[in-house]
């Protein structure tokens, strides 16, 4: 069961020694299971020859875009508004007031949507993969576990 070298950098609340230098970090690189997790300095996380950062899916670059055309849809519709409404129709200054106060209404609707958006959203965390060396370590030793596991097992049903 061998498992991908995609890993998540996440926080932890305990700090353990770093796989690489053996000094305190909070800083760890995750599997998606959690079958694997590595304790590592962000000094290493850097470092090329350590980890290299995955760049971003392609579905995660589709939600980007949708959202950016979005607000500027948006931004194109409230400078249409804007522009039709000048003072060249001859308002009053009553009107112009009550303008102001559906602009600010509208504004709080979008700034509740982008609210609504941005819980929406999952955490992204940063993507690494472990170079190739460091990657068959890791592999290697989870070999080992599993086979001494399965000595264990089969030493108890023998006499």
């Amino acid at each position: 069961m061998s498992f991908s070298n995609v890993y998540y950098k996440r926080t932890t609340a305990t700090a353990k020694g770093c796989y690489v230098c053996y000094k305190p970090t909070t800083t760890v690189l995750a599997t998606v299971g959690a079958t694997d997790f590595v304790y590592t300095c962000p000094v290493h996380l850097t470092d090329r020859g350590f980890a290299s950062v995955l760049g971003l899916m392609e579905e995660e670059i589709g939600k980007i875009k949708e959202e950016w055309e979005e607000k500027q849809r948006k931004k194109e519709g409230s400078n249409k508004d804007g522009k039709s409404t000048d003072d060249k129709d001859g308002k009053s200054k009553d009107d112009k007031d009550g303008k102001s106060k559906d602009d600010k209404d509208g504004k709080s609707k979008d700034d509740k949507d982008g609210e609504r958006s941005q819980k929406n959203k999952l955490p992204v965390h940063e993507r690494y993969a472990l170079h190739r060396d460091f990657f068959a370590m890791r592999e290697r030793e989870h070999r080992k576990r599993r086979q001494a596991a399965a000595a264990r097992e089969l030493a108890l049903r023998l006499p």
